[in-house]
């Protein structure tokens, strides 16, 4: 027989079922079904809540309450493993993970209203107190202390500054960026050359003060080479690189064609 159930509230139709099965005191994992269904359907005909949305849901329930009760009256089938399916598996599931939030929401509402009690207090210590320093006793302080201790001290925190510096990344000098065009240094060994018909290389890259300058001085040595402005021989190994000009310089052209971006 089904029991008349009135309550005003409830917050889903999940909580609706939940409640008809602590009333009736009903095991969850073997919910009749026939039972529970009667008693929720009563309950829906007797709601009051005329809105479209909250009704939904609970129709929603409804129907698949139905679905399992007429799953229930016919043979079951059996699954895989041989075993006979429930229809109810799926929806003591949901009513498990429910009531789980159910409880956890309670849980956290306690703590809410534990934490509306806690109340912050400003500090309220005297300033003088505040301004005190305890004093320090310079004789009780380093009795005990020698040169040898102060050196042991001095190793060990000189040890453990060196352990926090990366080998590698330490010796990474400043970064800067240098404007060197190959047409602006093809144009000073061009008027170099107007003053000096033989020379070293060496003499070249007087001036010079980092690596880049003097790639960019190769690169040039190179293209005037391969034009035929230069000669360049070698004695041997080690020796100095001697440059012979075979041309006017005055008669270099397309010098400027070499224009790139600046290297650095």
């Amino acid at each position: 027989m089904a029991i008349p159930v009135k309550l005003n509230v409830f917050e889903g139709p999940l909580d609706l079922l939940l409640h008809l099965i602590d009333k009736n005191k009903i095991d969850i994992y073997d919910i009749p079904i026939v039972e529970i269904t009667d008693q929720y359907m009563e309950y829906i005909q007797g709601m009051e809540e005329k809105d479209l949305g909250v009704m939904s849901e609970f129709m929603v329930m409804a129907a698949t309450l139905l679905d399992i009760k007429c799953r229930m009256l016919l043979p079951k089938e059996p699954v895989e493993e041989g075993e006979e399916e429930d229809p109810r598996a799926e929806l003591v599931e949901k009513l498990l993970e429910y009531k789980m939030y159910k409880y956890m929401s309670y849980e956290l509402k306690d703590r809410m209203e534990d934490a509306a009690n806690v109340y912050y207090r400003s500090p309220s210590v005297p300033e003088e107190v505040l301004k005190y320093r305890e004093p320090v006793d310079v004789e009780s302080l380093l009795s005990g202390v020698t040169l040898e201790k102060l050196n042991a001290v001095f190793k060990s925190i000189i040890r453990r500054q060196e352990d926090k510096i990366d080998p590698i990344r330490s010796r990474f000098g400043t970064i800067e960026k240098e404007e060197i065009s190959v047409s602006d240094r093809m144009l000073q060994i061009r008027d170099f050359a107007k003053e000096h018909r033989k020379f070293h290389f060496r003499d070249l890259l007087e001036g010079h003060h980092s690596r880049i300058q003097t790639i960019v001085s190769f690169l040039c040595m190179l293209e005037l080479i391969k034009m035929g402005h230069l000669h360049v021989q070698q004695e041997a190994q080690g020796e100095e690189i001697e440059v012979e000009v075979l041309s006017d310089p005055s008669t270099w052209k397309h010098l400027t064609e070499y224009s790139e971006e600046p290297q650095g």
